[in-house]
């Protein structure tokens, strides 16, 4: 029970962070959400915790809100801004990748406490590291234009719950069926293959459905920038 209490508390505190980081900074704290979002994701998705008896990785909160990111941008700014927010976190990805893959080619100190931990988090296997790279790729390109789809189809502005819905959950199906398919395809059996992409896919959604009402809030916030 606590690791399902701390969760919803862990929930709570990123959207919190990330309505902060939108009211005092406006759309550049969107890329700047979505530049740190993108790396603690792949930190936190080495961590693995018991939530209502299902094992699963931790980092899908904080990989929800790029979504939340991308939709808010796409719904102010327009699609260019979104599209160019995607590639912004996609560089942000790989270039903390080379990095950190270079840092731990140094010979550490005899006395040095680091390198084994830095190793565990950063020292992914090269499959894990493609599947989440090409996952992110697809699945938040696909976002930004089903998002553009949707907002032609439903441009009403209280269907914003569908528009930002709609798109998550369909490109969240996407980045959970290209991360899994690289990353575990012919490692395990199908059956647990596919008990990983649908649990997978299912925490996602419900993160993505409970953060509607705070990607309202975010909307609401009005800026110079905004012609406000």
């Amino acid at each position: 029970m606590f690791n399902l209490a701390w969760g919803i508390l862990f929930v709570v505190v990123n959207f919190a962070l990330f309505l902060l980081c939108y009211r005092f900074f406006g759309k550049k704290g969107l890329y700047a959400w979505i530049g740190f979002a993108t790396v603690l994701a792949n930190i936190q998705v080495v961590k693995t915790i018991e939530l209502l008896g299902i094992v699963m990785t931790l980092g899908n909160t904080i990989y929800t809100s790029i979504y939340m990111s991308t939709d808010l941008l796409n719904e102010k700014y327009g699609t260019k801004e979104a599209k160019q927010a995607v590639w912004f976190g996609f560089f942000s990805l790989v270039a903390s990748t080379v990095i950190m893959q270079m840092a731990l080619v140094f010979t550490p100190q005899e006395s040095d406490i680091a390198q084994s931990s830095l190793e565990t988090i950063f020292g992914l296997m090269p499959r894990l590291a493609a599947a989440s790279l090409c996952a992110y790729f697809i699945s938040q390109f696909l976002d930004v234009r089903v998002y553009s789809y949707l907002k032609k189809r439903f441009p009403v502005y209280n269907q914003f719950w569908i528009r930002t819905n709609g798109s998550t959950g369909l490109s969240q199906l996407v980045d959970s069926l290209v991360f899994c398919t690289i990353a575990f395809a012919g490692v395990y059996t199908l059956d647990v293959w596919l008990q990983i992409l649908l649990t997978t896919y299912l925490f996602k959604f419900v993160i993505s459905v409970a953060s509607t009402p705070v990607l309202y809030i975010a909307r609401s916030f009005r800026f110079k920038e905004d012609g406000a």
